[in-house]
């Protein structure tokens, strides 16, 4: 089969399409032709030898795909061949075919072709874990997200506005206007206003519940005086760096609560619950057009290197498709 392939660590110009052995399926697994899949921050990440996949032979990248189940192993009750199937991964989507846990795997949303539903499952499970598992933002609560116009953002703008919640984000200034139309109440110019000001002013003081932050560095100390009494900020990347110094005392008055997550890292069982959630809570929301995916650009998968330049260009607004395998 056909594969991304990382033969080394730098630029795009390390990726390679190279033909490799297909994977097989185990006894409670489902081979699935892939169709699409996306580019994620974390694909930038391993290519340049920053965020280190799951052990494989060839280091193939990828972190979710849709397609058609190919081959089901023995065990696997709930698929058959032919099922449009979507799921997260580890790695390894970027390629033809790619195996994944028969509970893992998710029904595509009805309707929904599978060239956008391989761009759905690794921002909206992220952006929906982050916001209500880890965060616990409920209908009528306050969220302020930064990077509003990302993948991640560009979903967690419509998760908000599909429980009923209020969202405030960041954007560079022409992405502002992207976010108001997915739902947004708030979009802030993170490169010439005062976010934090406006926050302030928009909850009247009173701050947000939840803070979804994929930047980190020196947005955590002002994060924390964005916070509302007993509120929880939830760090799912740290774009803007790794390292933050910030008033340890202001969390004890706020109750404050400040959790680190991936995906990637999490056992199958976390993965395996997560996604059958995720399956039974929101995925009806894209059947019924209250969520969409959002695509900037798409690229065939022999295009990847150029894929990789477009989102590291930090021009797009929402998610970066790849078509893997003809629908």
């Amino acid at each position: 089969m056909r594969a991304v392939v990382i033969e080394s660590y730098g630029g795009p110009e390390v990726l390679a399409i190279r033909e490799i052995p297909a994977p097989e399926p185990g006894p409670q697994e489902v081979l699935v032709d892939v169709v699409a899949s996306a580019l994620n921050r974390a694909d930038l990440l391993q290519r340049m030898g920053l965020y280190p996949g799951p052990a494989m032979e060839h280091e193939v990248p990828g972190l979710e795909f849709a397609g058609r189940v190919a081959a089901v192993g023995r065990d696997v009750g709930r698929w058959s061949v032919g099922d449009e199937v979507m799921a997260i991964t580890g790695g390894g989507a970027h390629a033809d075919q790619v195996v994944v846990h028969g509970d893992q795997a998710m029904a595509v949303p009805v309707g929904m072709p599978l060239t956008e539903a391989g761009a759905l499952p690794e921002v909206f499970i992220t952006a929906w874990d982050a916001l209500v598992l880890q965060g616990g933002l409920q209908a009528g609560g306050t969220a302020l997200v930064h990077a509003g116009a990302s993948g991640v953002g560009t979903a967690a703008i419509q998760l908000c506005r599909s429980m009923g919640a209020d969202v405030v984000v960041t954007a560079s200034g022409p992405k502002c206007a992207a976010c108001i139309d997915l739902g947004a109440s708030l979009a802030v110019d993170y490169a010439t206003d005062d976010w934090l000001a406006a926050v302030r002013d928009h909850t009247g003081g009173h701050g947000v519940d939840v803070v979804l932050d994929v930047v980190g560095g020196d947005y955590l100390d002002k994060n924390v005086d964005a916070l509302a009494v007993g509120g929880t900020i939830v760090q799912v990347g740290v774009m803007g760096g790794g390292r933050a110094t910030f008033g340890l005392g202001k969390l004890l008055p706020k109750r404050a609560t400040i959790v680190g997550t991936v995906l990637r890292g999490r056992s199958l069982d976390e993965k395996v619950a997560v996604s059958r959630a995720f399956a039974d809570e929101v995925v009806p929301r894209f059947g019924d057009g209250t969520l969409r995916v959002v695509v900037d650009r798409r690229f065939d998968i022999t295009g990847i290197a150029a894929a990789h330049a477009h989102m590291e260009g930090n021009a797009n607004v929402g998610k970066i498709a790849l078509d893997v395998q003809a629908g």
